[in-house]
């Protein structure tokens, strides 16, 4: 075992055409917003190998035979712990993710893989900040969701499935549920995630990785975005 004693849990799943980012369709094609999942799923992991964790998972969902990339992503996934999700709805999924992740013994940290911009500064940070204290940690995304979920132990998670994904006030939603549930929660610095094109296009510009490169090569010049 190596670096704090934090698990980071990735859940991710294989950037498919018509499958993955399908709210940058249009301007993009189905195919080429798959391209954009794959290079943002690519920079997650490659932070993710670089933070300074005990434990590296990825709860994974599709077929990664048919996705973009798919030969880069599965030597990337050689380096991690992965792990089916399971459940009906993404909540569901996300409890059981930390259901799984947690009997690594260590607090999970769980982040998605629409945030390519942070790199293993803020992911390390984030882990040890977990590991320090007995408190969850949420970190707050521009959209009112979050990027980040933090919990010492795993138990806390089954609020998820009762929980609304991908709305304005999801984040805010989950606070309260854990809160509920009788956690302390601590807010970790804000983000943007990547749903839309306009989204993709400001992480773009904060980026130096596949992501900002396959959005540099797939810019529609003159897009007026509303």
């Amino acid at each position: 075992m190596s670096g704090c004693a934090t698990t980071l849990l990735v859940i991710a799943k294989a950037p498919i055409a018509g499958f993955a980012k399908t709210r940058l369709t249009p301007p993009l094609t189905s195919r080429e917003a798959a391209q954009v999942a794959a290079a943002s799923l690519l920079d997650t992991l490659d932070s993710v190998l670089r933070s300074d964790v005990a434990h590296r998972v990825v709860a994974f969902t599709g077929d990664l035979a048919a996705a973009e990339s798919s030969s880069e992503i599965a030597r990337a996934l050689r380096h991690f712990e992965v792990i089916p999700q399971r459940g009906i709805d993404f909540g569901a999924r996300l409890a059981n993710a930390h259901a799984d992740a947690g009997r690594l013994g260590a607090p999970v940290l769980q982040i998605g893989m629409d945030t390519p911009q942070l790199g293993p500064d803020v992911l390390s940070a984030a882990a040890a900040e977990l590991a320090a204290d007995d408190a969850a940690l949420l970190g707050p995304a521009d959209d009112g969701g979050w990027w980040a979920l933090g919990l010492p132990t795993p138990q806390p998670a089954r609020v998820l499935a009762s929980v609304p994904m991908s709305t304005d006030r999801t984040g805010e939603l989950t606070r309260e549920a854990l809160q509920h549930c009788g956690c302390r929660v601590r807010s970790l610095p804000r983000f943007s995630d990547v749903d839309t094109y306009a989204d993709a296009q400001r992480v773009a510009a904060e980026s130096d990785g596949r992501f900002a490169a396959i959005m540099h090569e797939l810019a529609r010049p003159g897009l007026v975005l509303r």
